[in-house]
This record gives C-alpha cells, sequence and structure tokens, in this order.
C-alpha cells in the first residue's frame, strides 16, 4: 500500500511528520511543506535573511528555496541546516560538491560533512601551487576567493593528535580546540609532543616559522616539562647569534632540535598543563636575547 493511500485512513489527520532543523526536532502537519514554512517552524525570522539547506543521506547539502516545497514522507527524518546569510557558497569535498550558507567553513565542519572520524583524519585544502595545506580542526577557511575550493580528507598519522596517544584527554583537548596542529610521539620510551608550523615572534628571528618540540617527562603532568626545542635552529636578527642557552643540539625522530634551556620550578600539579607550557614558551620566545 502506497503512502498516498495510507494518508487516506483515519489516523490520517493525526499523522505528525517530525524533521530536525539545526539538530531541534520539529512535527509539521502537512506532509508537504515549503522553505519559507519550515524556517517559521524555526521561529528564524525574517526569513528572506536565512538560507536553508536539507542534508541528504550522502552529506551532501541541497539548496531549499522559500517557495520551494519538500515531500516529508521520505522514509526517516529529514534534516535542515539554516544559516543567516544572503547567499551561498560551493566548494567540492572528496570529489563531491556542497554548499555553505557562510563564508567560512572549519575543519571539523568539512570532516563532519564528509563523514570522517575527525581524530583520525585530516583534511587538506588543494592549492594550485605548493604543497596542500593541512586544515585545523578550529580553523576557518575562507570560502569567499575566486573560484571553487577543493577539500579532501585522509588518514592522517602525524597531526590532530593522531597516533600514539601521549597526552592527558585535556592537553589533548585544549590543543585541538585552539587550532594547534600538533604530533604525539613516543620514540624509544621517550614521549613528546611536537608542534607543528608555529609563528615567532615578528622581525625577531631569522626564521618565522618552526616546529616545537616538548619533552614530557614520565609522570607529567604531575610534574613539568623542562626545556624546548625548535627546528629549524634560529637565530636573532639584531646581532646574528644564537639566543643566551640556545645553542646545543638535541637529536629526535631523527630531526637535529636547537635545545633552549629554560627550566620551571613552579608547577602546580592539578592545575597546570600543557596551556602552562604554552605561555612559557611564548614568552621566552618574547625576551630572547
Amino acid at each position: 500500500m502506497s503512502d498516498h493511500a495510507n494518508l487516506a485512513g483515519p489516523d490520517a489527520a493525526q499523522r505528525q511528520y517530525e524533521t530536525a532543523i539545526n539538530d531541534t526536532l520539529h512535527s509539521f502537519r502537512d506532509p508537504v511543506v515549503t522553505g519559507e514554512q519550515i524556517l517559521e517552524t524555526a521561529k528564524l525570522f525574517p526569513t528572506d535573511e536565512y538560507l536553508i539547506f536539507l542534508k541528504l543521506q550522502d552529506g551532501q547539502l541541497d539548496e531549499i528555496r522559500l517557495d520551494e516545497t519538500v515531500d516529508l514522507r521520505t522514509e526517516g527524518i529529514e534534516r535542515f541546516i539554516t544559516f543567516k546569510s544572503d547567499r551561498s557558497f560551493r566548494f567540492t569535498l572528496d570529489g563531491r560538491r556542497f554548499e555553505w550558507g557562510l563564508p567560512f567553513i572549519t575543519g571539523l565542519q568539512l570532516k563532519r560533512l564528509a563523514g570522517v572520524d575527525p581524530k583520525t583524519y585530516g583534511v587538506w585544502l588543494a592549492q594550485r601551487v605548493g604543497d596542500d595545506r593541512l586544515i585545523g580542526n578550529t580553523e576557518q577557511v575562507d570560502l569567499r576567493a575566486e573560484g571553487v575550493e577543493r577539500f579532501f580528507t585522509g588518514i592522517d598519522t602525524t597531526t590532530e593528535g593522531a597516533g600514539p596517544a601521549v597526552l592527558p584527554p585535556d592537553d589533548r583537548e585544549y590543543l585541538e580546540n585552539c587550532g594547534i596542529v600538533f604530533e604525539e610521539r613516543n620514540e624509544g620510551g621517550v614521549k613528546a609532543l611536537v608542534l607543528k608550523g608555529r609563528s615567532l615572534p615578528s622581525g625577531r628571528f631569522d626564521s618565522g616559522v618552526v616546529d616545537i618540540l616538548i619533552v614530557l617527562p614520565p609522570a607529567y603532568p604531575d610534574c613539568a616539562p623542562d626545556m624546548f626545542y625548535l627546528t629549524p635552529w634560529v637565530r636573532l636578527v639584531t646581532s646574528k647569534r644564537y639566543p643566551q642557552a640556545a645553542d646545543q643540539p638535541y637529536a629526535f625522530a631523527g630531526r637535529s632540535w636547537q635545545r633552549w634551556s629554560r627550566h620551571n620550578t613552579a608547577w602546580r600539579p592539578g592545575v597546570d598543563g600543557i596551556w602552562t607550557m604554552l605561555r612559557r614558551i611564548e614568552r621566552a620566545l618574547e625576551i630572547a636575547a
């Protein structure tokens, strides 16, 4: 028996059609609704300032015009996403075309649209020139540039906390929420964190971007990391010399790192974490002489 036949039964007038609008459930009596009715039900006014998209089963978004109708009698709950905007932006993700209602999109949003695990997959922006750019979970990509941005996902064993876990969950969550690209390493029993592509204070050093290595002591986070390490090695622009107590090598993971001998005796177990170490490193780089 068809759905249309079912509607003719005695309970047809009582039937409700559930939808999810921005992850909030709403019910409709009518099986066919317009985009404007969907926005009105979600109390999004004025409706002409909003865009509405139907989320398809494959994760793609199909824009619904205000006067366009949607049949709610299909199997499952129809899911809609809305944006307050007057235009949509196109991009491709893993070869599929998407419409997006905002001029920016984050790495985490791209991973969710692709239906991949955010912790084990990375997402890249394809570049016409140079290497493809890895997008952090909280990094925003501007979709207003000329042309259609092309993104792709894949297993990522070197960033976003993938690989062997050496950090406490709070540290990992902090780094991910800050959009910091990082790598957890365990080399010969030595646990360490590598912060990838970190910018240095402008004009102070002969390199503007470095990787930062933090070696974690066995009792971390109950005790503090001590020194930190950079690659490539940097010199002060003014003197052309290595900063004080930053002229010794440290070998780790097949690379020679510049050791910055900076010690810490004020560590509060249960309070301090990787965020504390980052502030220490930023301060040491700011005052290096």
